[in-house]
């Protein structure tokens, strides 16, 4: 397998002919041949090979070769090279959803996918689509690309070398269609990563056993008792009880028991944080059963954890984690998140404020904090790498929302399979956010096999 990069420019010629300049024809070993097969994902064509005298590396494809495999655009691109069949791309599908016919068709994800196609295009081809622009009977995607000034436009390419999972639905992803998607896209073995939203439950049953991450998780028991709920505030006087399946900090209670004070539940209403006081524990579980139902199946408590503090406020750290070309797990961005007064959470959105890690830890740390810093990269991509090990699915991106408690122990509180990116907000974590999008690129180039694996 050879791989270069070259640039495709497109004939008004209608013969199925591709004309190759003298550098190009030698770097892909074409002399004397006359015709080749040329790929663009799934499409195959037999086309007939002309020399041309231009210097540089240059492809220039008849209007019947790039009308049979769906060529989207003219420009700079790699060629990979197996055998007598040459391959254009990566072409790369970028799966998300939202509202039709608006320029805004991802929603509040369309400024992050135009990123990602921004950047992409300069090393690939890269569209953006949803489940309802598949056509599984041609093997197409009527997707979204970007033009130079911004603005989408459409396109008809066969179905993808590599699909990147953004769907923002965790209810779709259940669904009887998003399983036929993926399972679709799996048969054909077309890779697809990121392959749903974790649920909180999954992730701790996934991690109790291994031996090597396992001390990293606090305790932690799926749709628990009463009397389990009461023996774990008891023996770790706080927990956090919230639902398995859920995100952005919603439905989090903070459960506290103050021997001779009594039971105390803290949890978010509207905009606001509310602290009741209840005198018996029976009380508290009334009022939860009351807001959630009698059998608390789809939620996690959680032991509490002693976190280190800035102004009496805990501050816990989202580690966003990539695999790069390589197809190794690297920390990309680290954001320290310090929660608001009086919320359960570090949630911005909950009155919580973003530093950088420095930032929080300096003021905690001091002169170490560069070491407890790094410590906490180790782990984190320990634990990335032992969910990657005992999930069932290609991975790509992790976020992990990690605490440090007064004693210098790292915890991991939440792995999230579509991190968000509100850390990259911060102005001091812009040249992260940028990192992190040449990440995911990377690792598609590396799935699609557009990335020389010289370890293989």
């Amino acid at each position: 397998m050879s791989l270069t990069f070259c640039n495709v420019h497109f004939s008004q010629k209608p013969e199925k002919v591709i004309y190759i300049s003298n550098a190009l024809l030698k770097t892909l070993r074409l002399s004397g041949k006359k015709n080749i097969q040329i790929r663009l994902g799934r499409n195959t064509i037999s086309a007939a090979v002309k020399p041309i005298n231009k210097s540089g590396k240059h492809l220039i494809l008849g209007s019947a070769v790039r009308s049979s495999i769906h060529v989207p655009s003219a420009g700079s691109i790699y060629i990979r090279a197996q055998d007598n069949e040459f391959q254009l791309g990566p072409l790369i599908g970028v799966l998300s959803d939202g509202p039709t016919n608006t320029s805004q068709p991802f929603g509040s994800r369309t400024g992050y996918i135009k990123q990602l196609l921004r950047e992409g295009k300069k090393k690939c081809y890269i569209f953006a689509f949803t489940p309802r622009d598949i056509n599984w009977q041609q093997e197409t995607v009527h997707g979204f690309f970007l033009n130079d000034n911004g603005s989408f436009y459409r396109k008809t390419v066969p179905l993808p070398d590599v699909v990147y999972n953004r769907h923002p639905s965790r209810r779709a992803e259940t669904s009887t269609s998003i399983n036929q998607l993926r399972e679709r896209f799996s048969r054909k073995r077309i890779p697809y990563f990121n392959w749903s939203f974790f649920n909180k439950s999954d992730i701790y049953r996934l991690l109790e056993h291994d031996n090597t991450v396992n001390r990293y998780v606090p305790e932690s028991h799926m749709s628990p008792s009463p009397e389990r709920i009461k023996d774990m505030l008891e023996k770790h006087q706080f927990l956090y009880y919230k639902p398995s399946g859920g995100s952005l900090g919603k439905g989090i209670y903070r459960l506290t028991y103050l021997p001779k004070k009594g039971y105390f539940a803290r949890y978010r209403r509207g905009k606001g944080n509310v602290l009741v006081r209840f005198n018996t524990f029976n009380s508290m579980m009334r009022m939860l059963q009351a807001r959630h139902g009698r059998s608390l199946d789809s939620y996690v408590i959680q032991q509490g954890i002693r976190l280190v503090e800035i102004d009496n406020c805990p501050i816990d750290f989202r580690f966003h984690m990539h695999k790069n070309g390589s197809n190794k797990w690297v920390v990309v961005g680290i954001g320290a998140k310090k929660a608001g007064r009086g919320s359960v959470t570090t949630h911005l959105k909950n009155g919580g404020s973003l530093l950088t890690p420095g930032q929080a830890l300096n003021r905690t740390f001091g002169g170490r904090s560069d070491e407890v810093l790094q410590n906490a990269k180790r782990i984190a991509i320990s634990l990335a790498e032992a969910i990657e090990l005992h999930h069932q699915h290609l991975l790509g991106e992790i976020g992990f929302d990690l605490g440090i408690d007064q004693d210098e122990k790292v915890w991991m509180f939440e792995a999230n399979a579509k991190p968000g990116r509100s850390i990259f907000s911060h102005p001091s974590l812009k040249s992260e956010g940028k990192a992190s999008v040449e990440h995911i690129l990377e690792h598609c180039l590396y799935l699609s096999r557009f990335r020389r694996r010289d370890a293989e």
